[in-house]
């Protein structure tokens, strides 16, 4: 279970982009919001997934396609925003970062989360026992946080190399284009 958690939490993804983007503009510390949210809002689809909801997505298909393309549709907002920063550390909003909000909304728009949650709890509780739903949860929120906030230090880790706001936009920008694109790839796939 932990190394599932592992595998799918600590590769890249809309959420470990941000996480890497917010580490760089604001620090790691205003970055652990984000990361946070993140992460309880994975463990509660987690959770939810194991409990029964993807046979409520399974018997309503248009509830499935609809969040397939609010997560596209919040992608690119992200990409958009990302993408008209001006790259000032030192802007009145530096210390601010994403919020809890956008971290739990990112985790259940995200098609990622989607995909490893429904195949973990297949691998690791089809049998829908309860107490295995929870110790899933349970060790998903530790790898989850530590894997996202592992891709926040690293961009705070950056941030010596980007005191120019050209550099923070650059990295920005790149950010948004791997964004844009992964919603550009589930909408044609």
């Amino acid at each position: 279970m932990a190394a599932f958690a592992l595998a799918t939490s600590i590769t890249p993804g809309p959420v470990n982009i941000v996480a890497l983007s917010a580490g760089a503009r604001y620090g790691l510390r205003a970055s652990l919001r984000h990361v946070t949210g993140a992460t309880v809002g994975f463990a509660g689809l987690l959770l939810l997934i194991g409990l029964g909801m993807h046979e409520l997505l399974m018997r309503v298909p248009f509830l499935t396609r609809a969040l397939e393309w609010a997560g596209v549709a919040f992608l690119l907002y992200v990409a958009y925003r990302l993408a008209t920063d001006d790259g000032r550390i030192g802007s009145p909003n530096a210390s601010r970062g994403p919020s809890l909000m956008v971290g739990a909304t990112m985790q259940w728009l995200n098609p990622k989360a989607w995909l490893a949650s429904v195949a973990g709890m297949g691998l690791y509780a089809a049998s829908g026992e309860t107490a295995l739903v929870w110790q899933f949860a349970a060790i998903y929120l530790v790898v989850c946080y530590v894997s996202i906030a592992c891709w926040a230090w690293a961009g705070a880790s950056l941030r010596h190399a980007l005191r120019e706001p050209s550099r923070v936009r650059f990295v920005n920008r790149t950010m948004a284009l791997v964004l844009a694109g992964s919603a550009v790839w589930l909408v044609l796939a």
